[in-house]
């Protein structure tokens, strides 16, 4: 399945139709039969987790359906309209899904994993989104964010933004890596990271968790001037 994430900014005076897309995207979005799964998220501050959001920047998610041949075309002209006409920056991100576990809304929304998906090493991008139970809303963001502030001086970090369906509940960071192994060492080898993810399993953070990793296929556009995934892009 093919997958597509869409950053937009708007401008500062602008931000009201940012808030006002979310309802009104969701009506085309419904009704476009390419599409297997979408969704109309905000963003966070300051790239990852967070419990500020930037009332300027909004993202949509596209999985098309295994039929379709292309992703190109499957995003419905309102939304496209509406991005010129309020002169939005855009930044498009084209993925393929590797491996992964976990569902979204009780659904495995990027199909079965290709049997090559382990063995890639390119440079990935890392989906890591989770459903925050109420009761835990305190422990979580009292322990999340110092830990995320981090992950921006870690060896082979690239870049990443912070998404989510609802503010403070339904979070989650896109980031990327220089490869796997750099991912890794941030995930499974900082102390401080391995004591959040030893947390969320015993006092059960989460009602849902999901964690994918991505080939990236290609890039469009910018995101505050730059093209924060192919710096070569930016000369």
């Amino acid at each position: 399945m093919q997958s597509r994430l869409i950053i937009v900014r708007y401008a500062p005076w602008l931000f009201w139709a940012g808030f006002l897309s979310m309802a009104i995207f969701r009506v085309f979005l419904m009704v476009e039969r390419k599409i297997a799964f979408w969704r109309l998220m905000g963003c966070g501050k300051n790239g990852t987790f967070d419990i500020v959001p930037d009332i300027r920047q909004w993202a949509v998610l596209i999985i098309t359906d295994p039929t379709t041949l292309s992703i190109e075309n499957c995003i419905p002209s309102f939304l496209t309209s509406w991005w010129k006409f309020f002169g939005c920056e855009r930044y498009d991100i084209f993925l393929q899904p590797l491996e992964g576990h976990g569902t979204w809304n009780g659904k495995a929304v990027f199909g079965k994993y290709p049997p090559e998906g382990a063995d890639y090493t390119g440079r990935i991008a890392v989906l890591t989104r989770a459903t925050i139970r109420l009761s835990q809303l305190k422990a979580f963001w009292k322990n999340v964010q110092p830990v995320a502030a981090t992950m921006v001086s870690t060896p082979g970090f690239i870049t990443s933004v912070g998404i989510g369906e609802i503010p403070w509940i339904k979070q989650a960071t896109f980031s990327v890596w220089e490869s796997k192994e750099h991912m890794k060492q941030f995930a499974y080898r900082m102390h401080s990271h391995q004591q959040v993810i030893k947390k969320t399993r015993q006092e059960k953070w989460y009602s849902e968790d999901m964690f994918v990793r991505f080939a990236i296929i290609s890039t469009t556009g910018t995101l505050q001037g730059i093209d924060p995934i192919n710096p070569s892009a930016n000369k």
